[in-house]
């Protein structure tokens, strides 16, 4: 347990440090942090997910990638959420695209940001998106997105979408 909490500790230090990173490198590059942190984080996606097991079903590439983040000791809670008005987990919208809510309860990078003092779904969350995106895009072969629905001090909602 003694190990596990000082990897831990590591980790948020060097999430603090990207967090500071972020906070310098936002106003500067302006809209352009974002997207060149989104194409990091889909690269390091890819990367990770090179020897990922293949699927076509949602739920078992979303726990593959769980698998991938807990393989290489990336601490993100995450589980699929379904709201009570919502019959199934797995919805399509009008495009024919299956969508799914993910809830994020434990995410390094959130934390990160309110340690330091800077406002989430900047550049460093898109870096997240990046990560499922290149992840579930190689696990499954299709185009994905990861839209923030809420961004809490608690837990973030994310819509995640797979092209049909």
């Amino acid at each position: 347990m003694e190990e596990i909490l000082k990897k831990r500790r590591t980790l948020q230090e060097t999430m603090n440090f990207m967090a500071a990173l972020s906070a310098g490198i936002e106003p500067i590059l302006g809209r352009g942090a974002n997207s060149m942190t989104m194409s990091a984080g889909r690269n390091l996606g890819r990367k990770f997910s090179a020897s990922a097991r293949r699927t076509d079903d949602l739920l078992e590439a979303v726990e593959e990638v769980r698998n991938i983040l807990l393989s290489n000791s990336c601490l993100w809670g995450f589980e699929p959420f379904k709201p009570k008005e919502q019959e199934e987990l797995i919805t399509r919208n009008s495009r024919g695209e299956r969508q799914m809510l993910l809830v994020f309860r434990d995410c390094m990078i959130r934390q990160s940001l309110l340690r330091f003092g800077h406002p989430q779904q900047g550049s460093l969350c898109n870096m997240m998106y990046g990560f499922f995106a290149g992840a579930l895009e190689t696990i499954m072969g299709k185009k994905t997105t990861l839209e923030i629905r809420h961004a809490g001090e608690n837990a973030c909602l994310k819509m995640l979408t797979v092209a049909a």
